[in-house]
């Protein structure tokens, strides 16, 4: 038979530290001023400050984590306003992007093809994709659903895709690449290496009417002045309720749907704060538009950083389209490339040696100090860039994160696509940044301008070795004395 035993006790002096470590002060100094408590209540106004701080914090994190979502409404939106009413219109841009209209960072060496799905209104939906392409349909939270073209299962050849509507039950015919969707709206992204002629190819239809499709439209947006880019103010959430009320409630995980519906935005209900939560929402709106900013121009993980002691950054931090790292989401980095990048695709976040592209941005020179438009600025590309198509870099506009408008180009960028960069007796290339050029430079320079700040993206299409394995790097840019 067992002996009995006692339980061992904390001391008196033991206890009162346990108490003191689960309680709270009866005034307690916080980011939202004195809170005071009675035993551990909080008072009349003490708990109207705690709701307060609450709808302020949930709105600026509700911000970060659907800027995805945000980012295609106001897409949709601008290309809308534009024209491209249905998926039967395919906007492009001929002869590729320019700083006219105001896109999330495009390259200006690209000719793009746009349309938006839409699975409620059409059903089963066809796209033939043109042959040699780039091609990407992500869902309406700015999910992956499916690549075309070179990276997708027709690897170039072209190849028909047939796109299925949430909950879909009825025939998958033969003859198609067939992807279901979590949401009815989902946004097409075509980029044809054949140019317009081979954009022209595309064709998107019901798939009730495979036997005769209907014609495509396809619509010049090149010299289109819009805004495709989500606010910064209480305007972002009634852009992420245009989507809830759209979208099936399943399309979004529980979490995130749960952070929304405590802001007020419900699958199937108005969304209308009265005044004073509104400018919570308001306040917290541009408090996670703030930290945005600081995710995309300053981040703190180690890993947005291509090289230790150097500020050129990785925008698909950890290479995952998912944005995963050992099991965990990379909420700041989910938000570091949404808030000024778009296409979610695996050939983006892992590029291949010799296939796909390879990114890098930065905001900062040699001194870490913020570019300034004002200033003239060196950056030596170093000898045989490591890019077996080619290598660009663009400049954009810190403030809206699009191609920087500027009075002497509507192509703020330097290729190597287009011969006129000119080479170093050694081979490397000293590209030039500033208000005025810099005598017998004018081919490889770019201007800035005065008052407004900026930053460069560096592209290599069709990355080689010497990308991956470090061997070749980017030097920070210098500024230049003033002469």
């Amino acid at each position: 038979m067992a002996d009995d035993q006692t339980a061992t006790s904390m001391s008196s002096e033991e206890l009162a530290e346990a108490v003191g470590r689960v309680g709270l002060p009866d005034a307690l100094a916080t980011p939202f001023g004195r809170l005071e408590f009675f035993d551990g209540v909080p008072s009349d106004a003490g708990t109207a400050t705690l709701f307060d701080a609450l709808d302020l914090i949930r709105a600026a994190e509700a911000f970060m984590n659907a800027v995805p979502g945000a980012s295609l409404v106001a897409l949709r939106r601008g290309l809308r306003a534009a024209g491209v009413t249905g998926p039967e219109v395919i906007g492009f841009t001929d002869p590729r992007a320019n700083s006219g209209g105001i896109y999330l960072t495009p390259n200006t060496e690209t000719t793009y093809g746009t349309t938006f799905l839409d699975l409620r209104a059409w059903g089963p939906t066809v796209i033939e994709a043109p042959p040699q392409s780039l091609c990407v349909v992500d869902d309406f939270w700015f999910r992956y659903v499916a690549d075309m073209g070179i990276a997708g299962p027709d690897h170039g050849v072209g190849g028909k895709y047939l796109f299925l509507p949430p909950g879909y039950a009825g025939d998958r015919p033969e003859g198609y690449f067939t992807f279901e969707s979590p949401t009815f709206t989902n946004w097409v992204v075509l980029r044809a290496l054949g140019g317009v002629p081979a954009m022209k190819q595309t064709r998107i239809y019901p798939l009730a009417e495979a036997d005769a499709p209907r014609e495509n439209v396809f619509l010049n947006l090149a010299d289109a002045r819009i805004n495709t880019v989500h606010s910064n103010d209480l305007e972002f959430f009634r852009e992420i309720d245009e989507l809830v009320q759209e979208e099936p409630v399943e399309a979004l995980d529980e979490e995130r749907t749960g952070q929304l519906a405590a802001l007020g935005i419900v699958h199937g209900q108005p969304f209308s704060p009265d005044e004073h939560r509104a400018d919570l929402l308001d306040q917290g709106a541009r408090l996670g538009a703030a930290i945005s900013r600081a995710l995309v121009y300053r981040p703190r993980d180690p890993a947005a950083f291509f090289w230790a002691g150097n500020s050129w950054k990785n925008a698909f931090v950890g290479g995952s389209f998912e944005f995963l790292r050992n099991g965990a989401r990379l909420l700041d980095a989910r938000t570091q490339f949404h808030y000024f990048a778009t296409v979610i695709t695996p050939a983006m976040a892992h590029a291949q040696v010799g296939a796909g592209s390879a990114y890098a941005y930065t905001a900062e020179d040699a001194d870490g100090h913020v570019l300034d438009g004002a200033a003239t600025y060196s950056l030596r590309i170093p000898a045989e860039p490591p890019a077996k198509n080619f290598w660009s870099i663009d400049l954009y506009d810190t403030q809206t994160r699009s191609l920087l408008q500027i009075p002497s180009t509507p192509y703020p960028s330097l290729s190597s696509l287009e011969g006129s960069v000119q080479a170093e007796e050694d081979g490397s290339f000293v590209l030039w940044f500033g208000p005025t050029a810099p005598k017998g430079r004018e081919s490889n320079w770019v201007e800035t301008v005065p008052g407004k700040s900026w930053f460069p993206m560096f592209r290599l299409y069709g990355p080689l070795e010497p990308w991956f394995d470090g061997s070749w790097r980017l030097p920070e840019l210098v500024r230049e004395a003033a002469a």
